[in-house]
């Protein structure tokens, strides 16, 4: 453009000189003309041109201002095997212990359309169960929305244990229960936080989900009721599913030295449906104390729940794991654990946590006998592998030779060892 101006400046000039007889004839003249006349029609195209991209770089600054940010979808997740040794499995005696697969598990977390999303999936060898699945939005400073299959919120956060176990109380379906609806979670801020949940149903769609076994799933749900005669682990005869369930959690952190302790209250309500009609109600509630003191981290929790039933029913039936079982309509729980965080530098080994999870379910309904677990062990970090090695003692306790309406007597031993690949 620069050097355009100047020629044309020039021609200009040569034109004005051009008047004197002597200096140009009149053919040079039209032929300056011309070429003045040319090149001014070349600026105005460039000029136009010019406008044009200026105009298009705004547009494209503006929708790159306002678009959407593009998909961004990050794939992780674990394979897992498990040797174990127990005392009330006989052929496992026998063998010296049992070594199988337990899981692979696909995570899945990023963004779409301005929406955070997070899911996990887990294939076992019996089934195939979503553990949570659910888009979430920064609506506010400390305020986030979560919708679809989300996480109950409820007592000691994220889990009320340290051991690959977890504790009595996710058997009863109270630790790490995902449901379908939504929640709101205040983040903590001024020490304090609160989780407010509505959930339409359990993961599967409740007593009519589209579902071909209602057992097939990782959170603990009550599925049916018990008659008497009814055998603990047999399927229900008598369907029932959870809907319309408030929950809500409250949870104020105190800050000290060495660490925080938080110390919260829990609620929750909902209705149970047959199919038809609606069947009943149910409730819980719990109090949680989880502090970090250095390198030590104690959990407190006590609480109650009840299902009550408008058939009168003292025991009811649960579903996971892809097999039924049983637990009382109406129990106490007391929860009490201890872990010890140590660093090291042991080959591959980069952290242990030491520790003892101890759980008690009492005054039920059914008059059954006491459940209790107390899983002593360490955890291993080294790499992208993590590792329980656990000892258990329970009377009473699924997984470990007994069910929550058992009337045993006797105390089983379990020693497991979970090895776990992440990437």
């Amino acid at each position: 453009m620069l050097k355009l101006s100047r020629l044309m400046t020039a021609l200009c000039g040569a034109m004005m000189l051009s008047s004197g007889p002597a200096i140009a004839s009149e053919d040079e003249l039209a032929q300056l003309k011309k070429q003045l006349e040319l090149l001014q029609q070349k600026v105005h195209k460039m000029e136009r041109e010019q406008a044009r991209e200026k105009a298009q770089a705004k547009a494209d600054k503006k929708a790159q201002q306002t678009a959407p940010a593009k998909p961004s979808i990050k794939v992780g997740g674990a394979v897992r095997t498990n040797l174990s040794h127990t005392s009330y499995d006989d052929d496992n005696k026998n063998r010296g212990g049992d070594f199988d697969f337990d899981i692979f598990r696909l995570n899945f977390s990023g963004n779409v359309g301005g929406f955070g999303l997070n899911a996990e999936i887990r294939f076992f060898d019996y089934m195939t169960a979503v553990k949570y699945a659910y888009l979430h939005y920064d609506f506010a400073k400390d305020w986030q929305a979560q919708v679809g299959m989300t996480k109950v919120p409820f007592g000691n956060w994220p889990y009320n244990s340290h051991n690959y176990f977890f504790n009595t109380t996710y058997y009863i379906g109270l630790e790490d229960d995902h449901d379908m609806g939504v929640l709101f979670k205040r983040k903590v801020a001024d020490n304090w936080q609160l989780d407010l949940g509505f959930f339409k149903n359990d993961e599967l769609g409740g007593v009519d989900g589209y579902v071909e076994d209602r057992s097939d799933r990782y959170s603990y749900d009550i599925v049916g009721f018990r008659k008497a005669g009814d055998g603990v682990y047999d399927d229900p005869t008598q369907p029932l599913g959870e809907y319309n369930t408030f929950a809500g959690r409250y949870a104020y952190h105190f800050k000290h030295k060495g660490g925080t302790t938080e110390v919260g209250v829990s609620g929750l309500s909902g209705g149970l449906h047959d199919g038809t009609d609606s069947a009943g109600d149910y409730m819980a509630w719990a109090i949680h104390l989880n502090g970090n003191y250095g390198p030590w981290n104690l959990q407190l929790q006590h609480g109650e729940y009840e299902y009550d039933v408008d058939t009168p029913a003292t025991r009811m039936a649960v579903g996971a794991y892809a097999f039924f079982d049983s637990i009382a309509a109406e129990a106490t729980m007391s929860n009490a654990n201890l872990a010890y965080s140590l660093p090291v530098k042991f080959g591959p080994i980069t952290g242990l946590q030491f520790y003892n999870d101890y759980g008690i379910i009492y005054d039920k309904s059914d008059d059954s006998e006491d459940t209790w677990m107390n899983v002593t062990g360490v955890s291993l970090s080294a790499g992208a592998f993590f590792t329980y090695i656990d000892y258990v003692l329970a009377k009473n306790q699924p997984f470990v030779g007994g069910s929550i309406a058992g009337n045993s007597d006797e105390t089983e031993r379990r020693f497991n060892i979970n090895i776990g690949y992440y990437f």
